[in-house]
């Protein structure tokens, strides 16, 4: 009889992806986490041109030095991060950089501070390294928003890391700059790492994004291209960090993995270098679904905070499960907020990452519901 190893058993399968199993012809899918725009076409163009040259094999573990420029350069200028080629890992997508460096940094006995709302890998990627997951709740006081001060009250003599998420998903909160230099200050005060997932920089309405990796030197900085660029199934992205914690990571991307995809490469190569408009105007289309879809839940009597960022707006609804089950028989998939954490069993996710009809029409259906 198949017996999985414990650290597997510990964990279950992701709450976002099981409700795709639910879909059919008719549904309106409120719960995927990706741009529904195509990715822009120089992007693609570029990626086919490295095809039909022959850049099929594989690279170098860290990946192109074109590339690693080019991150590095950007990380510089606008992030005001300081680092170099050396200290950058391209990935396959942020959910292997997130691995990686849980795999990477802490091990059994360690705490990791995690947001509760969060992304549903950072649990599962800290119980994977062996380690203790110590929610941090969020409350709409704050709108979902990360503080020095929770933070402060959740830090234990076994905190090793925290990982952060600005914008956030599920919340679309964006942290305040003195937050950010404020954790950083106590990453550099108690001697433990800050990994902070940046992946939604670009998605915001209100408000500034700030890395984290400006302040401290205790920091691994995870971004890439998938949301920015609608660049999803080209599973690229990157993390940036010290020297030393760079080639500790390494070993875990060189036997996981080897290296990104050549062809993917090249695409955010050009990403990076090329025009930016396409970036501009997703991020305007995504202010007017945000502004659509809390407009009409408000308007319903639910309770929801207007996120900053993100794509995603996360409702106060009672019991959740009781509503995504009437949402789903109305013909809209929204997606449990205990998918996200203990703290979030009244919410719900929904995604603004689809066609303005479609949340108009996710709305009227939504509208019917009675509890």
């Amino acid at each position: 009889m198949f017996k999985p190893s414990r650290r597997v058993s510990a964990i279950d399968l992701s709450g976002i992806r099981k409700m795709f199993e639910l879909i059919t012809e008719d549904t309106i899918n409120l719960g995927l986490g990706e741009p529904d725009f195509d990715t822009p076409p120089h992007i693609v163009e570029a990626a086919k041109n490295s095809m039909d040259e022959g850049f099929t094999h594989y690279t170098v573990n860290k990946g192109i030095i074109e590339l690693r420029d080019a991150i590095s350069n950007k990380l510089i200028t606008e992030n005001r991060i300081k680092t170099d080629p050396e200290s950058i890992i391209v990935t396959v997508g942020a959910s292997e950089a997130l691995y990686m460096c849980c795999q990477a940094l802490v091990e059994s006995g360690d705490e990791v501070l995690i947001p509760d709302p969060g992304f549903v890998s950072y649990h599962a990627c800290v119980k994977l390294a062996e380690a203790k997951p110590v929610p941090i709740k969020l409350g709409e006081d704050y709108d979902f928003r990360m503080t020095a001060e929770a933070v402060n009250e959740n830090i234990s003599p076994n905190t090793k890391a925290i990982i952060l998420n600005s914008p956030a998903n599920p919340t679309g909160s964006v942290m305040k700059k003195r937050d950010v230099r404020g954790i950083a200050e106590l990453a550099d005060d108690h001697g433990f790492y800050i990994i902070s997932d940046e992946i939604y920089e670009k998605i915001i309405y209100q408000g500034q994004h700030y890395s984290f990796g400006e302040f401290s030197d205790n920091v691994i900085t995870i971004n890439g291209f998938s949301k920015t660029y609608a660049m999803t199934g080209f599973r690229i992205a990157y993390t940036a960090a010290k020297t030393d914690i760079t080639e500790e990571m390494l070993k875990i991307h060189q036997y996981n993995t080897a290296c990104a995809s050549s062809i993917s490469q090249i695409a955010a190569l050009e990403a990076l270098n090329g025009p930016q408009e396409s970036v501009k105007h997703m991020v305007s289309e995504f202010k007017k679904r945000r502004d659509l879809i809390v407009g009409r839940l408000r308007d319903m009597g639910i309770k929801c905070v207007k996120p900053a960022g993100a794509f995603y707006v996360f409702p106060y609804v009672g019991d959740a499960d009781i509503y995504v089950k009437k949402a789903l028989e109305n013909g809209v998939v929204v997606v449990p907020g205990h998918s996200f954490g203990e703290n979030s069993k009244e919410h719900v996710r929904m995604s603004y990452a689809t066609s303005y009809e479609n949340i108009e029409e996710a709305m009227d259906r939504l509208e019917q519901i009675e509890y």
